[in-house]
């Protein structure tokens, strides 16, 4: 692990839809974390019945009852937000800060809206020798912003938590970022809920296990201090009745039974895809593992050469090298179902074979 300051090199707005706009719609996308055949029906039908309310202004405080009751906290404790994205802007925006590090690799909005807002970032950069783990000892001590995802986009790794609320200090604000928590099993290692961990701020993502991205839906759990002043760097309704009502059925019990559900047959998918993956060691191909995330993070030589050919197979992946932390040599294969997968694995020993 390495400490750096920010420095050029990486396009921090460069996100998996890219690879499956334009010239990619037509393909297999393993490029986007989102959950294929999302949202439900039953789902979208209670967002269609939403939309008779247009006239009216939102009305967020039902769903922001829901999303407390949910995580066990009192509404003071809940911002709705127009997905994980806005989330860091506010935060970026509102909070004073001196010293904000993003812990990478990780999904690069913290870091690009932190610029944005003026900010100087410093990176920490976990090595794959360490198996992208994290060490809290290598957090600058004088840092007074830091932010983590858990599971990390794109390395999948699950963090204990335990580890990360090691790196609370007193005049701290530590930023976890769970938005795939929930595809976890059980959502081990989640601090959401959590309110002994000084300085913590948890987001959550509702866009990527109900297939919501388009709506764009998400909260912020933190100290009531910490969302008032979040939410007065909200414009007014910032977040439309349509995700309003998104979110209260979404943290509902039949929601979170059929999310737990979904996270055991990811988890068994992603096993699916690993062992495919394996197969091309011999290719020097290496997965990083163990994955705990609807994702997986890979590594071989020619990885570029590789995307492109596979694009012409007709599957798009992800490329690492906009991530601080990776370079050309790294793909994100998002973990679909097996027939998905398996064709995926026939189209990956094709482009192998003819680079």
């Amino acid at each position: 692990m390495r400490t750096e300051p920010t420095a050029g090199g990486h396009d921090l707005r460069h996100h998996g839809d890219a690879e499956v706009r334009d010239d990619g719609v037509a393909l297999v996308d393993l490029a986007v974390n989102v959950r294929a055949d999302t949202p439900p029906g039953w789902l979208r039908g209670h967002i269609a019945g939403s939309l008779a309310g247009l006239a009216a202004y939102p009305d967020g405080r039902a769903a922001r009852a829901a999303v407390a009751a949910r995580h066990g906290l009192p509404v003071e404790r809940v911002l709705l937000t127009a997905g994980a994205a806005e989330a860091f802007v506010l935060l970026a925006r509102a909070l004073k800060v001196r010293r904000p590090v993003v812990v990478h690799p990780q999904f690069t909005e913290p870091e690009a809206a932190l610029r944005d807002a003026g900010h100087t970032v410093d990176r920490v950069l976990l090595r794959e020798a360490d198996g992208f783990r994290l060490d809290p000892a290598a957090v600058p001590e004088d840092a007074d912003l830091v932010v983590i995802g858990n599971p990390t986009n794109p390395t999948s790794v699950l963090h204990p938590a335990g580890t990360v609320a090691r790196l609370a200090r007193p005049g701290r604000t530590l930023v976890v970022d769970e938005a795939f928590m929930d595809a976890v099993p059980g959502e081990r290692e989640a601090l959401a809920g959590r309110t002994d961990v000084p300085g913590l701020v948890v987001l959550r993502s509702l866009t990527k296990t109900w297939g919501l991205a388009g709506l764009r839906i998400g909260y912020v759990l933190a100290a009531p201090e910490v969302v008032a002043e979040l939410e007065r760097a909200q414009p007014l309704w910032p977040v439309s009745t349509p995700a309003l009502a998104a979110a209260e059925v979404c943290v509902g019990p039949r929601a979170l039974a059929e999310a737990a559900d979904a996270a055991r047959r990811v988890a068994a998918d992603r096993a699916h895809l690993v062992a495919g993956l394996r197969v091309f060691a011999d290719c020097g191909l290496r997965v990083v593992e163990p994955a705990e995330g609807p994702f997986v993070l890979v590594r071989l030589e020619r990885a570029a050469v590789v995307r492109r050919r596979l694009r012409a197979l007709g599957y798009a992946v992800r490329r690492g090298d906009t991530f601080p932390g990776l370079d050309e040599e790294w793909l994100r294969v998002a973990v679909r179902d097996r027939g998905t997968v398996d064709g995926f694995l026939g189209a990956l020993g094709e482009a192998l074979r003819t680079v």
